[in-house]
């Protein structure tokens, strides 16, 4: 793995090259970082997770920012972001059949509710900034870069915004209402990652990592610096190995904790009585797909 700063950037592959043999989202990585039974049952088992409440919404919001941003920089207001609440949630429902059952059949006062509730982080979102100042270079882009020769690193940027002199932002929108320190840490974990594939594949530092917690309209600004990311690099390379290894044995040990609270998976968990199933066969899968058809859907993990 290099341990100096990137003099050539690299070019974001559109196929893995040859020698990688694995792929790792930010996502994934915090799993295995909060709790290796975790990391198995979403990325090896690949156990289905039924969407919660919290998660639709906060991909709800995710949808409706993205999209403010097509209009003309005048149109984007808070009536106008509160307009695309209820389409996108509508194409959110076709393209995911499985969110309609978050609520009951004829729930129509549910999901009005519902609405309001994404409508509400939204007026969050323009307490902290004003969208028609803004002309993001790239929404919900997918990223990627290969450290150590072997491992693809990839996820996908809310929004990359770049400066006339070429700095660059990384902004993150948080719409979740899960203690703030549990979270916060995966949070910049996650902007890290970004940073390092920004940095490995642009070479440019990342001037801003932001955080943006539209709940409780606050801004969370944290600069990286080149030093920084190399000892991320190895600490990703390191905790990628540690997966290897913990599939090579196939023990992944649950480690309790608050967040248990959230967990899909607690009936299967030993730490609540319960037993994993049997460890799928050695092959199965593809070491290059992650747990999920993208490596995270946009509000997801909040």
């Amino acid at each position: 793995m290099t341990a100096e700063p990137v003099i050539d950037a690299q070019e974001t592959p559109a196929t893995p090259p040859p020698t990688v043999r694995a792929s790792l989202s930010p996502s994934r990585a915090a799993d295995f970082k909060t709790c290796p039974l975790l990391y198995r049952f979403r990325s090896i088992d690949r156990l289905p997770e039924r969407p919660t409440v919290e998660q639709a919404r906060g991909t709800l919001v995710h949808a409706v920012l993205e999209r403010l941003f097509d209009l003309p920089a005048a149109a984007r207001t808070p009536q106008s972001a509160g307009d695309l609440v209820a389409p996108q949630w509508d194409r959110l429902v076709t393209e995911q059949p499985e969110l309609a059952t978050l609520f009951a059949e004829g729930d129509a006062a549910g999901v009005a509710e519902f609405l309001r509730s994404a409508a509400a982080l939204l007026e969050g979102y323009f307490a902290v900034e004003d969208p028609r100042r803004l002309e993001p270079a790239e929404r919900e882009a997918l990223i990627s870069a290969v450290v150590d020769e072997e491992l693809l690193i990839r996820g996908y940027l809310d929004r990359l915004d770049v400066a006339p002199d070429g700095a660059l932002r990384v902004v993150d929108y948080k719409t979740g209402g899960a203690p703030r320190e549990a979270f916060e840490a995966r949070a910049l974990f996650q902007l890290k990652f970004y940073a390092l594939v920004l940095w490995r594949t642009r070479g440019v530092v990342p001037r801003v990592l932001r955080l943006l917690y539209l709940k409780d309209a606050e801004v969370c600004d944290y600069a990286p610096d080149a030093e920084e990311l190399v000892r991320f690099e190895r600490t990703v390379v390191a905790l990628w190995q540690a997966i290897e290894q913990a599939t090579a044995r196939q023990d992944f040990r649950p480690r309790p904790s608050r967040l248990c609270d959230w967990c899909s998976h607690q009936a299967l968990c030993p730490s609540f009585g319960g037993t994993p199933p049997p460890f799928p066969a050695a092959g199965a899968g593809d070491p290059l797909a992650d747990a999920r058809s993208r490596p995270a859907a946009p509000g997801a993990d909040e």
